[in-house]
């Protein structure tokens, strides 16, 4: 049989058109495969995440029960503490390791819960808690701690590419020989609940400051937009001539900003009252050069020179080369926290960074306190026994909901020696917040 050239063309445009065909297929295959694949590891990295934040805060909150005198403060805890081992839990489920049996972890995350729910009826009753409960607390934030230490270790081998997400996704590309998988990493600390003991139980300072009203500029004279750049200037020691950058500032505290052409300055100034709300330079700070006491005296000296009296200096942290400075105002030895004042020292030639004085133009203003408080000693019967005080203060705190309250602030000292901060209201005796000091030479955080 003949067969024409146009027919073998034709027959291998077909076939040219087919191979195509399939390689475009097959191109888009790989493609919905990789995306998949992506959105599988995207998956798994946030619960992760979750799982990781969530065992931090079972973490802290077991340790502040420990801390918690009082029945109400121990409800409040035994809450949080059940939401956070229901969203361990939840994200623990939608982590590929099924096949492992993670049986003791699961156990640890409900038998967390279910204490929690135990502790929250007892503070239903106003029972306080007994000696073999704060051991039982002591057991499950011994084992919280390490499980937030591998968690950590796991975080940091995904991030760092030592462990494979995407091995264990199914249908996925094969690792590299030897990478250990994501399973592995909860192998690790599946094994350090072997020793997991049973408990015996009955049953299975802050953002929101700056949400309200400013008291200060409620009712001061507004200012000119010159008056406010002379201020700047003053508070900067940048020239006029390059604070060019003018704008406008809207909120509950309306106020002018400058900036320079090189957003390297920023400032705020308040149309009423003309208060330096708060400014910011931002440059890499090369070594530390300035000790912390010497840039916590600069930073006492700028406040000295913007005429801001009766601070107290609280806490301080040094985080790449910059010292922050949190100070509070003294209110005739009541410490009021709520009227609070930052101040940022670059400690390579002690030059002022930052300051920022919000939360004090929110909350400043003249307070009276109430004459019918509690005695310092029935406030301290309130303390947990776990705890020794070694001071003793009155202080005005935020609470949730926007609100003050007068307290005593007890500095404490737990078995190992490290600080802790329980404020008891000086009027109706509740134990109002807990607060986990962590002190380094490089300052103070709290928890």
């Amino acid at each position: 049989m003949h067969i024409s050239k146009r027919y073998i063309v034709r027959i291998i445009s077909f076939a040219i058109a087919g191979i195509a065909a399939l390689t475009a297929r097959n191109v888009q295959l790989m493609v919905e495969n990789r995306q998949n694949r992506r959105s599988v590891e995207y998956t798994y990295m946030r619960a992760v995440e979750d799982l990781s934040t969530a065992a931090d805060n079972i973490n802290n909150t077991l340790l502040k029960q420990i801390y918690a005198g009082t029945p109400e403060l121990q409800g409040q805890l035994s809450s949080k503490l059940w939401r956070e081992s229901s969203t361990a839990k939840a994200a623990l489920a939608q982590l590929p390791v099924e096949e492992l049996k993670l049986e003791n972890t699961y156990k640890f995350l409900s038998q967390v819960g279910n204490y929690a729910i135990s502790l929250s009826k007892k503070a239903a009753e106003q029972d306080r808690i007994s000696d073999d409960e704060y051991k039982n607390l002591m057991t499950l934030h011994k084992y919280s701690s390490e499980l937030c230490d591998d968690m950590w270790k796991l975080e940091n081998g995904i991030n760092s590419g030592e462990i494979n997400l995407s091995s264990v996704a199914g249908n996925m590309d094969a690792p590299d020989a030897g990478t250990p998988n994501v399973t592995e990493g909860f192998s690790d600390f599946e094994e350090g609940f072997d020793a997991y003991p049973t408990l015996i139980y009955d049953g299975p300072f802050s953002d929101h400051i700056l949400d309200k009203d400013p008291k200060m500029t409620a009712n001061a004279k507004k200012i000119t937009l010159k008056k406010a750049l002379e201020r700047a200037t003053m508070a900067t020691g940048v020239s006029s001539n390059d604070l060019t950058e003018i704008a406008d500032e809207a909120g509950k505290m309306p106020s002018w900003r400058f900036s320079d052409k090189n957003g390297k300055l920023t400032c705020a100034v308040t149309k009423r009252g003309g208060y330096l709300s708060y400014f910011l330079k931002s440059r890499l700070v090369d070594n530390e050069s300035v000790s912390i006491k010497q840039g916590l005296l600069n930073a006492e000296k700028f406040l000295d020179e913007l005429g801001i009296n009766s601070m107290k200096t609280t806490y301080y942290e040094d985080y790449n080369g910059v010292l922050t400075v949190n100070y509070a105002y003294s209110d005739n030895g009541v410490c009021v926290y709520t009227d609070l004042i930052k101040v940022s020292v670059a400690l390579d030639n002690g030059e002022i960074l930052g300051y920022d004085a919000r939360g004090f133009l929110v909350n400043h203003n003249e307070r009276k306190y109430s004459e019918k408080r509690i005695s310092p000693l029935d406030a301290q019967k309130k303390l947990s026994p776990m705890l020794t005080v070694e001071s003793r203060q009155l202080a005005v705190i935020p609470s949730e909901g926007s609100q003050e309250r007068f307290c005593y602030e007890f500095k404490c000292k737990n078995e190992k020696g490290s600080h802790v901060l329980v404020y008891i209201n000086a009027v109706t005796g509740k134990e109002e917040q807990i607060l986990i000091l962590f002190e380094s030479e490089k300052g103070t955080l709290t928890m």
